[in-house]
């Protein structure tokens, strides 16, 4: 199988695995108790997800080259002519300076691409609100623009899932592709559950759900698509000396963090209208806790 094929049936499969996990909330009639459970759930999941996958890959993937190029060296300073000690101690000397320099830049590009996303999302949820706004019910306006920046922001991640597959699979190794895949599904789909549960607790009508749903179905094997299709090989080569896919993924992560702090967890916090009971964080903290066994 070529790798169109391959990418094509990846994409296709992520597709209809994402859309059937967040049809399962609309397609099932719970109760009043057990929709807020299962958001709950839905909302563990997402934080989780932010947190111990997103990231971790997101930093992963901006390191993996220098750990590799830092391995090889290592493994070349075994076999270096004992006979050119100086010129081998002026190269060790100026390769652990690249290195250091190296890891100081992938510091601050781990920072800045986080804290960039959590404003692109700020200043969507600005945006958003200004067009909901109503100035008799600001509580329906809040409620509104949760539901656009909730999807927006999983749409970014997924966005930047599919730029990683994409990539993935213009390297020719079936394997690396059917790994980033599964890595990819096993929190596509929690989240796709996640998303669905949150705008139904919101009140959205189903329709909109599914025009949601399909939304962010559609966003990782889209770009996924055309990634693969627009890299030639000198591309290929400028995305991995930037880096292109650790910066999307934690930038993907940054507006993770947003929706997840900001409107995902106030839904569940106390009032004096509902107060929470004792065993209500019980759910969450074991949805969240699912996210971090190891993926790799």
């Amino acid at each position: 199988m070529d790798d169109f094929s391959s990418i094509s049936l990846l994409s296709l499969a992520m597709l209809v695995g994402c859309y059937v996990a967040g049809t399962i909330p609309l397609a099932v009639n719970f109760s009043e108790e057990k929709l807020k459970l299962i958001t709950v759930m839905g909302a563990g999941l997402l934080c989780g997800t932010a947190l111990a996958v997103i990231i971790p890959e997101g930093v992963h993937a901006l390191y993996e080259e220098i750990l590799e190029g830092a391995h090889h060296s290592h493994g070349q300073a075994g076999v270096v002519d004992a006979s050119e000690p100086k010129v081998e101690a002026e190269a060790a000397l100026s390769g652990g300076g690249k290195h250091e320099h190296s890891h100081e830049q992938l510091h601050a590009c781990i920072g800045v691409s986080l804290v960039l996303g959590f404003v692109f999302m700020l200043l969507v949820d600005q945006i958003g609100s200004s067009h909901v706004h109503n100035a008799e019910d600001p509580e329906a306006a809040r409620v509104a623009s949760s539901k656009i920046t909730t999807t927006l922001g999983l749409v970014v991640h997924a966005a930047a899932d599919g730029v990683a597959l994409g990539a993935a699979a213009s390297t020719s190794q079936t394997s690396v592709q059917l790994i980033v895949f599964v890595a990819i599904m096993l929190h596509k789909a929690p989240a796709a559950f996640g998303l669905v549960s949150f705008l139904m607790h919101a009140g959205l009508e189903r329709n909109r759900i599914r025009k949601h749903l399909l939304v962010f179905a559609l966003a990782a094997p889209v770009l996924a698509m055309l990634t693969f299709l627009g890299l030639s090989q000198s591309s290929k080569e400028a995305l991995s000396d930037i880096n292109a896919t650790g910066v999307a993924m934690l930038f993907s992560a940054g507006t993770f963090l947003y929706v997840a702090t900001v409107h995902v967890l106030p839904e569940f916090q106390p009032n004096a209208a509902e107060p929470q009971t004792q065993t209500e964080p019980v759910p969450f903290v074991f949805s969240a806790r699912l996210k971090f066994s190891p993926s790799r």
